[in-house]
């Protein structure tokens, strides 16, 4: 039986940017280099932000260069256009990624804009990416609730989805910026959004605790999607939310629901386990 393949985006640059000690370049070739092996879609490997901003990803130029050449896509963070200005200069770069939160405080607090701001940054990147065969995913955090109380709706979701469309911009990564997303949450946004838009990819970005990731996953592949980030272990927080044990959705449980669904992502297993005992030893000594 042909599985129906997945494409599982794995964030090392999301579980490693809020950690208090530096990693070292040499050791972020290597652990990224790893997941190149394993064969995931996309690799978010790394930002072109402020350093002060983010300091541990002061080192993605230097990275780039030494990452080994794959199939996998290669996904940078960008938060205004000279950071997309930035990206586009490396060819291997293949997707920049910018989050726009649905809402404005939050936006604010992230990038210094507003959200009309911000629309106006994503028509000007996705015409950069345009002039550079480059690809533009747009993640929509705050996408199923804010920790500040103000109103939030699904459609807003909508609304905000087909302003991208507009602007040309293909795909999407519905996110969740402070893990309060449950699979019927999950469900009632992403499976209406995905039949509104079949021509984008819709994706998740999820953050969860360790013991909500599998009922998540069933969710999110349950509404249709078929893009879903991950980070080994789960590694990296999630600082706003409540509960100190939410974090990314880890990439181990994800792949066991897709193979109770009779789902694939058509993964190097070997190497993965590597990646894993790599992934242990790289986190677990900072």
């Amino acid at each position: 039986m042909i599985l129906k393949k997945i494409d599982i985006v794995e964030c090392p640059r999301d579980a490693m940017q809020g950690l208090k000690d530096f990693v070292p370049t040499e050791t972020k070739v290597q652990y990224i280099n790893k997941l190149l092996e394993v064969g995931f879609h996309t690799i978010d490997f790394g930002s072109f932000v402020s350093p002060k901003a983010v300091p541990q990803m002061r080192d993605t130029g230097e990275v780039l260069n030494q990452l080994i050449p794959s199939n996998s896509r290669l996904l940078a963070i960008v938060a205004n256009i000279r950071g997309a200005q930035d990206a586009c200069k490396f060819e291997e770069i293949h997707d920049l990624g910018f989050p726009l939160s649905v809402n404005e405080k939050f936006q604010q607090r992230n990038t210094g804009k507003s959200i009309e701001e911000a629309l106006r940054m994503v028509a000007e990147i996705q015409n950069l990416v345009l002039k550079y065969r480059k690809r533009l995913v747009v993640y929509l955090s705050m996408a199923f609730g804010n920790p500040y109380g103000d109103l939030h709706e699904p459609s807003l979701i909508v609304e905000f989805t087909e302003k991208l469309r507009v602007l040309g911009v293909s795909v999407v990564a519905v996110s969740d910026t402070v893990g309060v997303s449950t699979p019927e949450s999950i469900n009632s946004l992403m499976t209406p959004l995905i039949k509104t838009y079949p021509e984008m990819i819709i994706g998740a970005h999820l953050h969860a605790t360790p013991y909500t990731v599998a009922e998540k996953t069933h969710a999110v592949l349950s509404s249709g999607c078929t893009r879903i980030d991950t980070a080994m272990m789960g590694f990296g927080g999630c600082p706003m939310a409540d509960d100190d044990l939410t974090g990314n959705m880890d990439t181990e449980t994800v792949l066991k629901s897709l193979e109770g669904m009779n789902l694939s992502a058509g993964l190097n297993l070997k190497a993965f386990a590597e990646a894993k005992v790599l992934a242990n030893e790289v986190f677990s000594s900072l």
